[in-house]
């Protein structure tokens, strides 16, 4: 069978903040050791992998390094990672959204790509206009898309505003006339980014039918990033996880996944030791904070519904003279700052274990929604602040098919979940 997409050495090199390399001077130089003396371009030989947890010391960023995988004809491959692996960028350089810094990308036929909501559409043109524009744009006569016409606006279910401007439409509606038009042009590769989390739950149900019908009957090559892990398995044979820019592994699809959940078990537990970004008065300073699972596990991804622990050690420096209560709450905000749990021994009325000098705070279940969350630590006693920790941690929740239906709750719909049932 032959490939469909080759990546050879893909590399993909940002400056921060800048466009270009930022000065006249570079500009000039990277022209005149690339075009003029041929030799390879200087300013890739700086720079650090993506890892967004941590402030770096380079203006250079490698959102991709060194990709190099093959996907066969008519497979279905997922691509997942953390947030900041680099899975949109690899996926907007095979559409060709932007060129890859170093490497060749090789794909055999036209390429369907749903990125973001609203890419490809343009927003002064009717639902109907922009169909036949992304049909012409891949290359179809007008005649072939009218055929097809029926078909993407029964999947898309905007019959009524198929004349109106897109700009009206809603992110919803958006993205499913972006992917019923996708999927019904009939494209050798399908590329479909995890903007189907913006859908309602039909929709999403109705999307991974139609891509299992693309690959599966058809014979089509799909591309899939998604944090749903349980859709990822259902949908996918093979599994590309990125790490920092890097692919950690490729394989089947099961096994990847199951890496993916425990990745993260070397680096979910943070030292405070050497953390000067802190304040309060030190009677009590929080030295660690390591999350587990109910077996025992450091990880720091967890799905939802899952049992959760966070442990956090501390050390009395100061005397504890004249302290009768003492506490410690964490402020878990999501990737917009916003705070969406908090937790604090406080509320039990128990002040700190001064021998064990640790704190386990024990969740039952995980009811955040997929996402990325920071968190916060904060220790306090009668005498006040004793210790401040802002955007210290960092974990990952995937929803992993909870409610056993095959069917997610879109991060767009909040970041909590609760546990229901339809009766």
């Amino acid at each position: 069978m032959s490939s469909a997409i080759e990546f050879e050495n893909i590399s993909k090199q940002y400056r921060l903040g800048l466009v270009s390399t930022g000065t006249l001077s570079h500009d000039l130089n990277r022209f005149w050791q690339t075009k003029v003396l041929r030799r390879e371009d200087p300013y890739l030989k700086v720079g650090e992998v993506n890892d967004r947890a941590h402030k770096g010391d380079s203006e250079y960023v490698w959102t991709l390094k060194g990709i190099n995988f093959k996907v066969e004809q008519g497979d279905v491959v997922g691509i997942i990672g953390r947030n900041g692996a680099g899975k949109s960028t690899l996926l907007k350089l095979l559409s060709r959204v932007t060129a890859p810094t170093t490497g060749t990308i090789r794909a055999r036929g036209r390429i369907a790509s749903l990125l973001e909501v609203g890419t490809g559409f343009h927003p002064e043109m009717t639902g109907r206009e922009n169909i036949y524009m992304n049909g012409a744009i891949m290359g179809m006569s007008r005649a072939e898309i009218t055929r097809k016409l029926d078909g993407i606006v029964d999947f898309s279910g905007c019959e009524r505003y198929l004349d109106t401007p897109v700009k009206r439409y809603s992110s919803g509606m958006t993205v499913r006339l972006g992917f019923a038009i996708a999927a019904h042009l009939e494209p050798e590769i399908l590329v479909v980014d995890e903007v189907l989390a913006v859908g309602d739950a039909e929709f999403q149900k109705k999307a991974i039918g139609k891509m299992q019908d693309v690959s599966r009957g058809e014979g089509r090559t799909v591309l899939f990033v998604s944090h749903n892990m349980g859709a990822v398995k259902n949908l996918c044979k093979t599994g590309v996880l990125l790490e920092n820019g890097m692919i950690r592994n490729t394989g089947n699809v099961n096994e990847i996944v199951d890496e993916y959940l425990t990745q993260n078990q070397n680096i979910s537990q943070t030292d405070f030791n050497q953390n000067n970004y802190r304040r309060g008065n030190g009677i009590i300073k929080i030295k660690k904070l390591q999350y587990s699972d109910s077996s025992g596990n450091v990880t720091s991804t967890f799905r939802v519904g899952q049992e959760v622990f966070f442990k956090i050690a501390f050390d009395i420096n100061k005397p504890l003279d004249g302290v009768i209560e003492s506490y410690i709450d964490i402020g878990i905000n999501n990737e917009n700052s916003h705070r969406v749990a908090w937790l604090s021994s406080k509320i039990f009325k128990k002040s700190l274990d001064y021998d064990k000098k640790e704190l386990i705070i024990k969740i039952p279940q995980m009811m955040l929604n997929q996402g990325s969350y920071d968190v916060n630590l904060h220790c306090a006693t009668n005498l006040g602040v004793s210790d401040l920790l802002q955007n210290v941690g960092h974990f990952e929740v995937i929803f992993n098919d909870f409610f056993k239906t095959g069917v997610d709750i879109p991060d767009s719909q909040g970041s909590s979940i609760l546990n229901f049932e339809v009766v």
